[in-house]
């Protein structure tokens, strides 16, 4: 007896209702107009997007005031320090930055070589050393401050950060031969390193009275705006010359 043999029945074309159809019609009509309506700002979006990212990680130049109570901004508000008015300048100017105050009263050389590691963190990019100016007052070898300056110097372009050096002038008092050889430890430094040298830190402020606090010695506000005045275009041409950001 031979097997039956099942076969599918046949599916019956379904046919779209009209009404439905039309319906399809009208929607696909509409969608064009709409879609080039929202075309621009689809755009856009994709735009703003796609340069996110990058905006996002932009970060400023990080550098790092290393010196003594003058940077420190002693008997001022911090508000007041040069750290502090040297970056709203330098900003108003365009430059993104930020600048750590990394200055501690008193200090000389050797104590800023002592503390650079923890005064110095990772990731900065540049340094403005401004040291010696104790070393001075107290009379010390000026080859003992060259030699301080110097490993300080060297240490930090190891790590790939660039220095800007802020000179010093010797107090009459100490003669001309201590002024001639202190004087020169900072034009040495300059040439034997290849620095940016603003030569001397306190131009402008030292002898003026309505410039320096009651002891005669350290700026008053008005003081460290006219420091960061004068200073402005050296640190301007020594960021300039900095490599781009990676």
């Amino acid at each position: 007896m031979a097997s039956p043999v099942f076969t599918r029945p046949a599916r019956k074309h379904h046919r779209e209702q009209p009404i439905v159809a039309g319906l399809r019609a009208a929607i696909a009509r509409r969608a064009k107009p709409l879609i080039a309506l929202l075309f621009p700002a689809l755009l856009a979006g994709f735009v703003a997007m796609t340069l996110a990212p990058a905006t996002a990680s932009a970060q400023p130049l990080r550098i790092v005031a290393l010196g003594d109570s003058l940077t420190a901004g002693y008997s001022l508000p911090q508000a007041s320090a040069f750290p502090v008015l040297l970056e709203a300048a330098l900003k108003a100017r365009g430059h993104d930055v930020a600048i750590a105050n990394a200055g501690v009263s008193g200090d000389t050389a050797s104590g800023g070589l002592a503390r650079l590691d923890w005064s110095v963190p990772e990731g900065t990019q540049a340094v403005i050393l401004e040291l010696g100016a104790n070393d001075m007052l107290r009379g010390v070898d000026p080859a003992v401050t060259e030699k301080a300056l110097d490993a300080i110097i060297t240490r930090l372009k190891a790590r790939g950060i660039a220095v800007l050096l802020a000179g010093m002038r010797a107090a009459p008092n100490l003669g001309e031969d201590y002024a001639r050889r202190f004087e020169g430890i900072y034009t040495a430094l300059a040439s034997r390193h290849d620095l940016v040298l603003y030569p001397f830190f306190l131009d402008g402020i030292t002898g003026v009275s309505a410039h320096v606090l009651p002891d005669g010695l350290h700026p008053n506000e008005a003081g460290v705006r006219i420091i960061v005045e004068r200073i402005l275009p050296t640190v301007e041409r020594f960021i300039s010359s900095l490599p781009p950001a990676r």
